[in-house]
């Protein structure tokens, strides 16, 4: 998993598939992969991804780059890198 800490937050590299059976998370050797429900159109994976990583981390997302491709590039606002990993950590052993 890839983390960069800024001033604001913590920039963490994505990799999303759309048309997933349900919204989840795993942490592969290659980087994290976020698997959507909603299909790649008119910005709907993107709502997604903000709305459900939110509620992951209890903070307000954002994303830094890659609006119209499968990597992405996501800010999460005033978090610390424990904080991530632990999040993460908790969601992928569920």
């Amino acid at each position: 998993m890839k983390l960069l800490k800024t001033d604001c937050g913590i920039v963490l590299d994505i990799y999303v598939k759309p048309n997933s059976r349900e919204f989840k998370i795993q942490d592969e050797l290659d980087g994290l992969v976020v698997h959507c429900r909603e299909p790649p159109a008119k910005g709907r994976v993107n709502r997604e991804l903000i709305k459900e990583l939110a509620k992951v981390f209890k903070k307000k997302v954002e994303i830094a780059s890659g609006f119209t491709s499968k990597q992405k590039k996501i800010l999460i606002l005033d978090i610390s890198v424990d904080e991530v990993y632990q999040a993460i950590s908790e969601l992928t052993q569920a």
